[in-house]
């Protein structure tokens, strides 16, 4: 072979084994795309890259590769994950629900039981990062005023200042007098944007007040007797009133329970010497006509042992004093010519 010749085919097997070493396109991967620009080989030497495609960030491998002498790509390990979105949360009187907060994701709120929602229902995690919308609120419900007429017997007030009701807002109510209210006296904003049950005034009327026995009403007046009307009681002495000196008209028609007159106690004995008002005194001279009820008087006692007196006490209650067993009562001649026992050292004194 002439040395031309030679010189043509030496050249010929080389282009042909250099052409035959060509990176042929990248391979494409999930979630990824190669910066290839429209080729479709490589030569030895050529680079390309690999982005992650929009919402979507690199989790592992390498993002460049470059074709070999070989021509043959080597093994692609870039992985892509989706992007993640912060939490949105949370979200005052209401909840959130949510499978995942990655791309794509969508996000559910809703509200609890007397709160609507102001903003979109669902929100959904954007190729940025950032959520679609922003994240939407929960408002109080707002109860309109209750049906009460500006002009009629039944008003209220709000127990709390402002002119708005809103969910879990109370108002009291009240009525012109003398009407009485039936009902509850509050209302609650209820989460339909309804008030609980609204209450009636009505007109009572109560019969004349009955008297008491041994007392009387003070300055009675046959008349009509309306709600909360009131009369007042006084006891004929020497009896003693316990209760209500006032008894009031009620919304049932009836008189709140009335006061007793309760009676005085006659003395148990004739001649003694008592402790009466933190005072020696003897019953023959200051209490022949008895003490009031709820008084308490003491009377002396003998420790035979010691020689020394001590006091126990008696009660008047309704008529009923007993003096203790302890007492002794003296007759006229004794008490001339013994000693009286309330005269004795009291036994706190005996050593």
């Amino acid at each position: 072979m002439s040395p031309v010749l030679c010189v043509l085919w030496i050249a010929t097997l080389a282009h042909t084994v250099l052409a035959g070493n060509v990176c042929s396109r990248p391979r494409d991967i999930p979630l990824a795309t190669a910066d290839t620009f429209g080729k479709q080989v490589y030569s030895p030497g050529e680079e390309v890259t690999y982005s992650c495609n929009p919402g979507y960030v690199p989790q592992s491998g390498s993002r460049r590769y470059t074709c070999p002498w070989s021509g043959k790509w080597p093994v692609v390990t870039l992985r892509c994950i989706p992007k993640k979105c912060s939490f949105p949360g949370p979200i005052q009187n209401g909840k959130i629900e949510f499978m995942d907060l990655s791309y794509q994701s969508v996000v559910n709120v809703s509200c609890n039981p007397g709160y609507i929602l102001k903003g979109p229902r669902s929100i959904q995690c954007l190729a940025d990062g950032q959520w679609s919308a922003k994240l939407p609120e929960c408002h109080s419900v707002i109860c309109a005023p209750p049906p009460v007429s500006e002009f009629g017997a039944l008003s209220y007030r709000r127990l709390k200042p402002g002119n708005i009701s809103v969910f879990r807002d109370v108002i009291l109510f009240e009525c012109l007098s003398p009407l009485a209210l039936f009902g509850n006296e509050t209302a609650e904003c209820l989460a339909t944007g309804n008030w609980s049950a609204i209450p009636e005034c009505k007109s009572v009327e109560c019969s004349y007040p009955k008297e008491i026995e041994n007392g009387l009403i003070n300055f009675a007046v046959r008349r009509t007797y309306r709600y909360k009307d009131t009369v007042s009681y006084r006891c004929n002495l020497p009896y003693v009133l316990e209760g209500n000196v006032e008894s009031r008209c009620e919304k049932t028609g009836q008189w709140s329970p009335k006061p007793i007159c309760r009676a005085p106690c006659e003395m148990p004995i004739k001649r003694a010497t008592v402790l009466y008002n933190n005072q020696k005194v003897k019953v023959q001279d200051h209490l022949r006509d008895g003490i009031k009820h709820g008084e308490t008087i003491w009377f002396f006692c003998k420790n035979k042992e010691q020689h020394c007196s001590y006091t126990v006490p008696a009660q008047c209650i309704d008529g009923n004093l007993t003096a203790p067993a302890c007492f002794k009562e003296r007759g006229w001649f004794s008490s001339l010519v013994k000693t009286d026992v309330a005269s004795l050292t009291p036994c706190e004194n005996v050593d």
